[in-house]
């Protein structure tokens, strides 16, 4: 490195009471510079083949690090082929993508920018357009000792993605100790989530996820194959990962195609107990809800908005 003297600063990584550790490579620990090259890779346009897309373009803080575009916008105003998932918490993914298919956080950044709808570029366009700029060239060397590259480029993202935990909800504080912290019809929603519609089943956990990938009956026929564009198996056709219903408020429209616009359409396909597509998961099945019960099911869902998250000053 130019300076061997030079010692990076460990990130101070906030962890949520009650958040397990997070798995982190080895030759990506999270360091301060780390973290703000990867923030200022996140809000550069010039990732896109004409410059006019960054991943915060798909990707808004107050939006959960989602948007409410049905399917995601890339270059030239092109329409990509799912809606995009929120960030919250993207860090403790075991993999990434709607049907699993990238297996980390650095390898995942190559997507969006080979993506023709999305970025519309090559990784290696990206970084000769970059390398020269001093800038990066010298926080190549800082960060990973050595000039800027397609390493560098993916790591330091993926660094930034850790640092978007969200913990801080409502519900958190109901959890930990303040029963100020959700309303009376969040309370009523919350074990009917937990205790009567068993909605926890699939979300789970801290994270109201266990990551699985299942057919969740959102359609009777499906015209993205999901996991199936993986495992060319006909039975995991309409297979996609379980998201996280953190800040599920701000992140719609729902499901991979932004086919429901509302939480409450989202409902009301599950108590209808889905589509009975051939795939379904059998965890989904009928159940019946009135109007009152269906309102503090959604105000529990609400209750997991984290307003700390959705204006963060470190995200942007």
């Amino acid at each position: 490195m130019d300076n061997p003297d030079f010692v990076m600063e460990t990130y101070d990584h906030k962890i949520p009471a009650g958040f397990p550790a997070m798995s982190i490579p080895a030759d990506n620990q999270l360091t301060a510079e780390r973290v703000e090259l990867g923030r200022t890779l996140f809000y550069d346009k010039q990732l896109s083949r004409d410059s006019s897309v960054s991943c915060a373009t798909c990707h808004l803080v107050n939006k959960g690090m989602a948007d409410n575009n049905i399917k995601s916008i890339g270059i030239d105003n092109l329409v990509g082929i799912r809606n995009v998932p929120t960030l919250s918490n993207i860090g403790y993914h075991p993999y990434l993508f709607r049907e699993g298919g990238n297996p980390t956080l650095e390898a995942q950044v190559f997507g969006p920018i080979d993506s023709p709808e999305e970025m519309g570029f090559t990784v290696r366009e990206a970084v000769d357009r970059l390398k020269t700029q001093q800038y990066y060239d010298n926080m190549a060397e800082i960060t990973y000792g050595r000039d800027f590259d397609e390493y560098v480029l993916s790591r330091a993202i993926a660094s930034f993605e850790r640092i978007l935990i969200s913990g801080d909800a409502p519900y958190d504080e109901w959890t930990r100790g303040d029963e100020s912290a959700m309303t009376a019809s969040a309370k009523r929603g919350m074990v009917l989530f937990f205790d009567t519609l068993n909605c926890d089943g699939c979300h789970t956990g801290f994270d109201f996820t266990a990551y699985e990938v299942v057919n969740n009956g959102s359609h009777v026929t499906y015209d993205d194959p999901g996991k199936m564009n993986l495992t060319m198996n006909s039975q995991d056709r309409g297979k996609f990962k379980v998201l996280t219903l953190r800040n599920v408020e701000v992140t719609g429209p729902y499901m991979h195609d932004g086919s429901f616009a509302t939480l409450s359409d989202v409902i009301d396909n599950y108590s209808a107990g889905g589509s009975g597509h051939p795939n379904q998961d059998s965890r989904i099945t009928p159940f019946s809800i009135n109007t009152q019960e269906k309102s503090d099911l959604i105000e529990f869902l609400h209750a997991l908005t984290d307003p700390i998250f959705l204006s963060n000053p470190e995200f942007e």
